[in-house]
């Protein structure tokens, strides 16, 4: 997943490269957070069935984990370096934290799913076919 975002980065010509080294790492660890759990829930899932349900099973896990994890560790660095303008603990601030998760979610889901397109479709295709000749 970080070499789909690396290439999808370097072919829009981002202007930093530390900027681009960030978000790669991000994917990279988002994916690599996500693997496992998707292969476990996968295993879990199409116990019993055949290939298509194997494959079936670890693209929609893989998919699903993939974006949940890195979503989930891009809210995480979004809110670690957003301001905080209250106390910690009260009630404006779990108000502000929501929000500020809220709105890394919804930056995640329009401007960072479209970096798994080049690479990281085929990615998970391949992945699933090997799931699926590997189990069965």
């Amino acid at each position: 997943m970080g070499a789909s975002a690396l290439t999808d980065l370097l072919l829009a010509e981002w202007v930093t490269p530390a900027q681009i080294r960030e978000i790669s790492l991000m994917f990279v660890a988002g994916g690599a957070l996500a693997f496992p759990a998707a292969l476990y829930l996968a295993r879990f899932v199409s116990i019993g069935r055949g290939r298509e349900a194997a494959f079936a099973a670890l693209f929609v896990c893989l998919l699903a984990t993939t974006i949940a994890f890195t979503s989930g560790l891009h809210a995480l660095l979004y809110w670690l370096l957003a301001e905080r303008h209250t106390t910690v603990f009260s009630g404006f601030w779990f108000s502000e934290v929501f929000f500020t998760i809220a709105a890394a979610l919804y930056q995640f889901a329009v401007l960072g799913i479209r970096l798994y397109l080049p690479i990281g479709f085929v990615a998970l295709l391949l992945t699933s076919l090997w799931f699926a000749q590997v189990t069965r």
